[in-house]
């Protein structure tokens, strides 16, 4: 190992994730990955929950000493080890109606793929959104929600509404989690067309302009 490559592991080794705040009688010590107090007001309820809360965004290599993990929007995948070694129950947020559309760009692929829109809160195994569902809701969209960011900000919404209505049997692992049964879909985060316009793009037009692109090309050169 070089020293540059010792220097870096040590680094990732220092990291230490931050306490959001002290609380009394603490129900729950919760490790709280990806989006921060700022991005979500789901770390806020787990703090009125009197549960102690610590974030970051930063690779992990060890869930010890923790009751309760959560992911949501984190950037990074658990390595098996961390998965396997964890004696806390890991959860998962992801805007898609598992099995469908595990993985990158979930909003963009239910109207591509014409497969069903929705959120999932689900475990975390060694797959990429394959673990079993806890909690679960199809999300049907406004006639005024017609854009992919508009889709996008109705999913995210959704998915901390139906945290908060069962973050008490989360946080004390009262549930019934259900295998995903069925193949459903994956995408990659460079699967999403080159061409692609942008998230404020009409949905319905730039799905039809980028169907005709690709039949254009052949699948060759938009993907």
């Amino acid at each position: 190992m070089s020293n540059e490559q010792a220097k870096k592991e040590s680094t990732q080794e220092a990291i230490i994730p931050r306490l959001i705040k002290p609380v009394s009688n603490r129900k729950s010590k919760v490790l709280f990955l990806g989006y921060s107090e700022e991005r979500t007001k789901l770390i806020d309820e787990l703090v009125k929950l009197n549960c102690e809360v610590w974030h970051t965004e930063e690779k992990i290599k060890s869930t010890s000493d923790y009751d309760l993990v959560i992911s949501y929007g984190y950037r990074h995948i658990l390595q098996k080890d961390v998965i396997e070694s964890s004696q806390a129950l890991i959860v998962n947020l992801h805007i898609s109606y598992l099995p469908w559309n595990r993985g990158a760009h979930p909003n963009f692929w239910s109207f591509y793929d014409s497969t069903p829109s929705g959120v999932s809160i689900h475990l975390i195994d060694e797959g990429i959104d394959t673990g079993p569902i806890i909690y679960q809701k199809y999300v049907n969209f406004r006639a005024n929600e017609q854009t992919f960011s508009q889709t996008y900000k109705r999913l995210i919404q959704e998915i901390e509404q139906l945290f908060k209505e069962n973050i008490e049997s989360i946080v004390t692992n009262n549930f019934i989690a259900i295998p995903q049964r069925r193949k459903g879909s994956y995408h990659r985060s460079s699967d999403l067309f080159k061409n692609f316009s942008n998230w404020d793009s009409d949905i319905q037009t730039e799905v039809t302009r980028l169907d005709k692109t690709l039949s254009e090309n052949q699948g060759g050169a938009t993907r």
